[in-house]
């Protein structure tokens, strides 16, 4: 019995997925602080729909953050909880300062490009260990980002 999670999954599994979901969490942060400059520092004939925008993202990115990291915590795991941990972790860099439309829809584009592909990934270990909860989670978030990049796709043809 100890070597099933206190939900009833193989712990060795979960180890797995924590991994990659924690990977996962320290894309999101970083993911969320380039959405938070863009949001404050947007500049052009595109700020009123672009700061609108970016707030909505960062905001939704935020609720994901929370999910990913209980979702750690659910399958027994810890979940990063530092900055310089996120850093470290993650795929995506800090943005710097970018003010422009284009170049903040691109880098937001590319982005969310790092998060879904790791989402993929998680979803077929998730999906090969039998662990719904995680499949349920990432599935419901690759369909968000999935519209999410067509509509900035759209933005920047």
């Amino acid at each position: 019995m100890d070597k099933l999670t206190q939900i009833g999954l193989q712990k060795t599994d979960s180890k797995e997925i924590a991994d990659k979901l924690n990977e996962l969490l320290a894309n999101y942060h970083l993911y969320y602080q380039n959405l938070r400059g863009f949001h404050w520092n947007i500049k052009g004939v595109h700020f009123f729909q672009l700061h609108a925008k970016f707030e909505e993202l960062y905001n939704n990115a935020l609720t994901r953050i929370d999910e990913i990291a209980e979702r750690i915590l659910t399958i027994g795991q810890t979940p990063l909880h530092t900055f310089s941990d996120y850093v470290r972790v993650a795929s995506i860099k800090e943005a710097g300062s970018l003010s422009g439309d284009t170049e903040t829809v691109r880098a937001t584009y590319d982005n969310l490009t790092v998060l879904l592909n790791l989402e993929r990934e998680i979803l077929i270990m998730a999906a090969e260990t039998g662990d719904e909860g995680t499949v349920g989670l990432i599935s419901e978030d690759i369909n968000e980002n999935e519209k999410t990049l067509w509509m900035l796709n759209a933005f920047l043809s």
